[in-house]
């Protein structure tokens, strides 16, 4: 018999990257699991990549506060209330605990399964779960979901986690690139301009290009005046997900600012060192099946040398990119 699921995380990109795992864990433990997923419009293609979700419900809720009351907002909001309601649900689960996870999951038909009152980010969104689960709060992010989704289901989770991307890994070849990600969604997490020029250099002399990503007009101005004038260098022009998780699956190393791209390198198991500046690898380390280094913390910038040394130990154990 079917056991139907309904997921709730709607962003944002490296949370939901550390989502997967938890999803090839339900999916490898919960027998005939048919599990759908509600998530941000802007990041729905995240969910489409793992093999074991049924269907992808896109919620517009960043489009929708700005016009909260307008006649589209509206008559989309009734819609994906329509849609939830005409369905029934074995379980809920609500990876997110917020109260904007809350407006969705009361949308809902299905036993409600969430974090409990010290679990939960916020708090007050316990209470309107079934069922309630406790997790501790100062762990990895991909263990916590993990955690989380085995005590909604009752089993044990084993095992390195499986983000479930093999679309984009299977038959990859690694080619002699490096792909950084030089911007974030905050300017403190930024890294000092020298400091980038440090590891450029040091790259280039490992034979690799570079190919800087950039989600605006103002990263892009920023990764342009980075490499200006280096020879072997790029950067890319704007691409979906999907296109960008191409890219990083082929390159031979990633270098990144704290930020959701940088979590799916790791996920896809490439080499990644992430730059953490203003905020802390606690909770949301580097996880993946390749070598990662998670540097810094909040008010502590790693220094050039630092990155330098775990760029070398990376290289070092990585055979196929013949460096």
């Amino acid at each position: 018999m079917t056991k139907k699921i309904l997921i709730v995380r709607t962003s944002s990109l490296g949370d939901l990257v550390h989502m997967l795992p938890a999803i090839s864990d339900i999916a490898a433990h919960v027998p005939n699991a048919q599990i759908d997923w509600i998530v941000e419009e802007g990041f729905a293609e995240i969910p489409a990549w793992h093999p074991a979700v049924h269907e992808v419900i896109a919620v517009a809720h960043r489009r929708w506060r700005k016009h909260w009351w307008s006649a589209q907002t509206r008559t989309e909001r009734a819609a994906l209330r329509a849609k939830l309601q005409a369905r029934q649900y074995d379980i809920v689960l609500d990876m997110q605990a917020l109260m904007k996870s809350i407006w969705l999951v009361r949308q809902t038909r299905g036993l409600r399964h969430g974090l409990d009152f010290k679990s939960a980010r916020e708090p007050l969104a316990s209470f309107f779960y079934n069922v309630k689960h406790r997790v501790k709060f100062w762990q990895p992010a991909v263990i916590r979901q993990r955690e989380l989704a085995a005590a909604a289901f009752g089993y044990t989770y084993q095992g390195e986690p499986d983000f479930g991307l093999q679309r984009f890994t299977d038959g990859t070849a690694i080619e002699p690139y490096a792909v950084i990600m030089p911007s974030a969604s905050r300017d403190d997490k930024l890294w000092p301009a020298t400091d980038w020029q440090t590891v450029f250099d040091h790259l280039q002399t490992h034979g690799l290009a570079l190919k800087l990503l950039a989600g605006n007009a103002a990263e892009t101005a920023r990764a342009h005046a980075l490499i200006s004038e280096r020879g072997n260098a790029e950067v890319l022009p704007r691409m979906s997900l999907t296109d960008s998780a191409r890219v990083l699956a082929s390159a031979s190393l990633m270098v990144g600012l704290d930020s959701g791209l940088t979590h799916l390198s790791a996920g896809l198991g490439r080499p990644t060192i992430g730059i953490y500046k203003a905020s802390t690898p606690v909770r949301t380390p580097l996880q993946g099946s390749a070598y990662t280094a998670s540097l810094g913390e909040r008010g502590q910038a790693p220094s050039a040398q630092t990155v330098l040394s775990a760029i070398e130990q990376a290289l070092s154990r990585a055979p196929e990119s013949k460096l």
